[in-house]
């Protein structure tokens, strides 16, 4: 059905599905890609036929791992519909995807059991003033009467959860619907629209009840629809249409939908209150404050495509943007080549998109992920957008073959440029790479794309801790170097005292050097030495917070040299250390574990069972229902301590963590890493 003749022309909107891992996402976008047309027929997630989750990674491993991109119309409004990954390591597509969008369609189960997963979700949506609707898919299956169902979510939203409909149970089959705010209810047609049917007798209370319940939510923002309830006056319909599409654009209510996506019902109800309730392009650019800039375009995702080159998925907000244009706000100034449509990830060449349009834009090299693009010179405009998930999960990581050492890193770059919630940093003190990411999960897709889209096989493992050495004890030590082989030789002798320091002290050289003993010139080259033999001390290990002070020694005047005197200043190092009692020292860190309350003394095992120790509890700010517990953990312990925390918060508990301090090491633990580095305490 096309727009009416003599209506002004309704600019497209875009649309993110986000829920929980197994909500029933990507099924969603197949029933609405076939209920509006777009495709002939739905796909399903077991016959790996659906538009969405077409990569081979996401085949093979059953799940979204990347956001995939469709547009439909309906009744003559277009519709982009982004679907975002549901696995909380992937969930950092919906991040910036969402900053653009107009609404969010948040698609849950009606179980308990996904409430903080769907709480997760919800909290970022709710921060950024996104209008968004509760979509609770598989209500065919569920387990609790929708009258439960509702109250049981409720703890997840900060926001009034308002019932929209209620089903229609026969012989425990969810046969259709009532609509509460048109009165009408609707019998399941599979893969076809639903028919009117009248409201059944059994259920004609019940539905005056949770239509009341209803207004009396939309009637907390509303004081003349408060009035009419009050007076017993029926509301008109279109008041009440009115209502819900403010309250839902003013971020006031989530309203409830209800279907099965896997059996297509529900989605033209969704599809219909998407078309009247959800605001326009113009309503996001206030909210994003770029109502002011002529020309802008907010980039959402970059992909890498084996053909296409980078491509960059931008929501024009406003103004126009077009083949050849030159844009701004990306680091250079870029030409675009080229504006795509996307289906799935698959990109067709379209002309000119306008506001409110969802396209791709190709070849802008320095256009990152999140970037706002304006087409005026000296425009600039800046959208703000949601941090980074901080990384909680890292794997030391080469090239197997050394050609391909050097495409490694560059390959890398790609990817994260995909996937900014990935990282790669160089450790100095082990000499390795780290690539970093949200779970096991999450870095094994990238090792996958690695190898299917640039043709480069990497090795893991897990990475090395820095452990540091120290000592206990003071030594005076006498360290000469003497050579003698024909001309000049070569002569340095001094003696130092090597004393241990403070915790964090770091390394100090002093000398107290009187009458000449040791040549002024000749100092310098005794600490280059002494600094020499610290990357390596006794245990195996960089040596830290250790006191050198240069206090004799004898020179030879013609024999003497810098070199003499750095090699007997490494030497007495190398001799009297080892007299110092050597302690191996292991960094700790300080971590912050965001956990669901129930959760909590869980918490306290884990912690226990890795070497920790709990510092404190306490309420998380502005998260009703968690907590935040500090503790301080030892490096080696947290390597996969996001595994085991995962497991036993249902996938959502999350850390952070920073080096605090460093801490002696002895005992058993102390051998296994000495034996693991080939050293032998003196």
């Amino acid at each position: 059905m096309g727009q009416a003749q003599g209506q002004p022309a309704r600019s497209p909107r875009c649309i993110a599905l986000v829920g929980p891992y197994l909500s029933g996402k990507t099924t969603l976008l197949e029933a609405i890609l076939a209920r509006t047309g777009a495709i002939g027929r739905q796909g399903t997630m077991a016959g790996g036929n659906t538009v969405g989750d077409a990569s081979e990674e996401a085949r093979h491993h059953g799940m979204s791992v990347e956001i995939n991109v469709a547009t439909v119309d309906f009744l003559g409004d277009s519709f982009t519909f982004l679907d975002c990954p549901g696995s909380i390591e992937f969930q950092a597509d919906a991040v910036n995807v969402l900053t653009a969008c107009d609404a969010a369609v948040v698609v849950c189960e009606p179980d308990e059991k996904k409430v903080p997963a769907l709480q997760l979700i919800l909290k970022q949506i709710e921060d950024r003033g996104i209008p968004h609707f509760l979509f609770v898919n598989k209500i065919d299956k569920a387990e609790a009467r929708v009258r439960d169902i509702v109250p049981m979510l409720q703890p997840a939203s900060t926001k009034p959860l308002v019932l929209r409909q209620i089903p229609i149970w026969e012989n425990d089959i969810v046969t259709g619907f009532i609509d509460l705010a048109l009165e009408r209810a609707y019998v399941y047609r599979e893969h076809a629209p639903s028919e009117v049917m009248a409201i059944p007798d059994p259920l004609a209370v019940h539905e005056k009840e949770a239509r009341f319940s209803m207004l009396e939510k939309l009637a907390d923002y509303d004081d003349e629809l408060m009035e009419q309830l009050l007076e017993d006056v029926p509301p008109p319909r279109d008041k009440i249409f009115d209502d819900l599409s403010k309250e839902l654009r003013d971020g006031l209510i989530c309203p409830v939908l209800l279907g099965s996506a896997e059996t297509s019902h529900g989605i033209f109800r969704l599809l219909k209150a998407l078309r009247h309730e959800v605001p326009f392009v113009e309503s996001t650019v206030k909210r994003l404050g770029v109502d002011k800039a002529p020309s802008c375009a907010f980039v959402a995702k970059t992909f890498h495509t084996a053909h296409g080159g980078k491509l960059s998925l931008a929501r024009v907000l406003t103004g126009a943007f077009a083949d050849g244009l030159t844009v701004h706000g990306g680091g250079d100034e870029e030409r675009i080549s080229g504006v795509f449509s996307v289906m799935g990830q698959e990109p067709v060449k379209r002309g000119e998109a306008k506001p409110g349009d969802t396209v791709a834009f190709g070849r802008l090299d320095s256009v990152k992920t999140g970037d706002t693009l304006v087409a005026e010179k000296g425009k600039a405009a800046k959208i703000a957008t949601a941090s980074t998930t901080a990384p909680v999960f890292g794997l030391a990581i080469a090239a197997k073959e050394k050609k391909d050492e050097v495409k490694l890193t560059a390959a890398i770059a790609k990817i994260i440029e995909e996937d900014p919630s990935i990282s790669l940093t160089h450790s100095q003190d082990m000499g390795e790479m780290l690539l970093w990411g949200q779970g096991e999960m999450h870095l094994r897709v990238a090792l996958e794309k690695l190898v299917r889209k640039y043709g480069i096989d990497a090795s893991t493992r897990p990475r090395q801790i820095p452990y540091k050495e120290t000592i206990r004890k003071s030594v005076e030590i006498r360290g000469r170097h003497k050579k003698q082989s024909g001309g000049h030789g070569q002569f340095g002798d001094v003696v130092v005292t090597i004393k241990p320091q403070p915790r964090g002290a770091g390394f100090e050289f002093s000398d107290e050097i009187t009458g000449g003993v040791v040549p002024k010139n000749y100092i310098p080259s005794v600490e280059i030495g002494v600094r020499d033999y610290l990357h390596r001390g006794p245990l195996g290990f960089p040596v830290v917070d250790v006191s050198v002070c240069l206090i004799d020694g004898s020179y030879h005047s013609v024999d003497s040299s810098d070199m003499a005197f750095r090699q007997a200043g490494r030497i007495a190092m190398s001799e009297g250390m080892p007299q110092c009692s050597p302690v191996l020292l292991e960094p700790v860190m300080a971590v912050e574990i965001a956990v669901p309350s129930e959760a909590t003394a869980r918490i306290n095992s884990i912690v226990s069972s890795r070497r920790g120790q709990i510092l404190g509890f306490d309420a998380r700010s502005g998260w009703p229902g968690w907590d935040l517990v500090e503790v301080h953990l030892p490096e080696s312990e947290i390597q996969n301590l996001i595994v085991e925390l995962r497991s036993a918060t249902a996938g959502v508990g999350t850390f952070n963590a920073k080096f605090d301090h460093l801490a002696e090491l002895t005992g058993k633990a102390a051998d296994q890493v000495l034996a693991g580095r080939g050293a032998k305490a003196a």
